[in-house]
């Protein structure tokens, strides 16, 4: 399945409620489906002091601590600014990547780092990242990615993080954020040019219009070509075992989403939810559960905080978060033209 519009998350294995290994077969866990564009292998190639994604087609640094120590979020960009202007390793195209770039990288069977463990980066910290998204739910603050475990969240621009550089048109399977607007570091909206923003660039497959299309209780993601239950809560709070369970006994078709499904449906121009404005769907909460085992501690699980568009992680033994099922567009009805 090519899952144009979000990757694989990489997870092939399963795990029960106290984090041990248990056989995919009928667990509805993400390594058992594996839905999203394959990894090719080798996924990386070295091109200089450049590496090749041949998953997304974006040139990374390999060195992933150019900058040697961390900076703050205004600062990121000027340093990228500035290699530009020398034309760092014979190129004059680098960026901030945007936060679904810089997410592109996790992988979520491995940690510290969540990367590839064929990796041929150098220089990884185990921190935080920062991206070139701002977080509209707070615009004095930007999206950045911790490479320990891989979660996405956001923080002051003020605070000083590192920086891993980009270029490269990408080769479509990543979208657009949807941010399409430019904020100085105190958070106002400033003109996107010459910023070194996520607006500025706009970097990713656009969205198609309109995303979203209704069908019978469902909602077709046109970008995605998956198909959501448009009513966006079954059954109230759950654990992770009664997520998996009560998707289980809806209908076979359906799934528990993996974390880069759930992903996919953020715009990055919106909070509270972070949705497209005129969305189709109904009975939203702010916290859904995933089918991605975090691998850092494999008794917790990946999950969306819908209201601001961070992916984080709870314990799956608490009842806590939401169930919002999904399945591919091509199982029978949900397929308007």
């Amino acid at each position: 399945m090519s899952g144009a519009g979000y990757l694989q998350t990489g997870q092939v294995t399963c795990h029960d409620a106290a984090g041990c290994l248990i056989d995919c077969a009928g667990s509805g866990q993400d390594g058992a489906f594996q839905r999203g564009a394959p990894w090719p292998e080798p996924r990386f190639n070295i091109e200089g002091e450049g590496v090749r994604d041949r998953l997304t087609g974006l040139v990374w640094c390999r060195n992933a601590n150019l900058a040697e120590f961390p900076l703050t979020w205004q600062e990121g960009l000027d340093s990228v600014t500035q290699m530009n202007r020398s034309q760092a390793f014979g190129d004059s195209n680098w960026r901030v990547p945007n936060r679904r770039e810089l997410r592109s990288l996790i992988s979520h069977q491995t940690r510290r780092p969540a990367l590839s463990e064929k990796r041929p980066f150098t220089n990884i910290f185990n921190g935080w990242y920062w991206s070139s998204t701002t977080a509209v739910i707070g615009p004095s603050h930007a999206w950045y990615v911790n490479m320990d475990g891989g979660r996405m969240f956001y923080g002051g621009k003020d605070q000083s993080f590192l920086v891993w550089p980009v270029r490269g048109q990408g080769n479509g399977i990543l979208p657009v954020t949807g941010q399409s607007r430019c904020y100085t570091e105190a958070g106002d909206v400033t003109p996107c040019m010459g910023t070194g923003q996520d607006a500025e660039f706009s970097r990713g497959c656009p969205w198609p219009a309109p995303r979203f299309q209704v069908a019978r209780g469902e909602v077709i993601d046109r970008l995605t070509n998956l198909c959501w239950r448009q009513v966006a809560d079954l059954g109230g709070p759950a654990t992770w075992v009664q997520a998996l369970a009560v998707v289980e006994q809806y209908n076979g078709r359906w799934r528990l989403p993996n974390i880069n499904e759930l992903e996919s449906l953020v715009d990055c121009g919106a909070h509270s939810p972070a949705l497209q404005a005129g969305h189709p769907f109904g009975a939203l909460q702010d916290v859904y559960w995933s089918s991605t085992t975090s691998l850092y501690e494999p008794d917790w699980a990946w999950a969306l905080y819908l209201d601001k568009g961070a992916v984080g992680v709870g314990q799956k033994t608490q009842a806590k978060f939401h169930v919002w099922i999904v399945r591919d567009r091509e199982n029978g009805a949900c397929s308007v033209e």
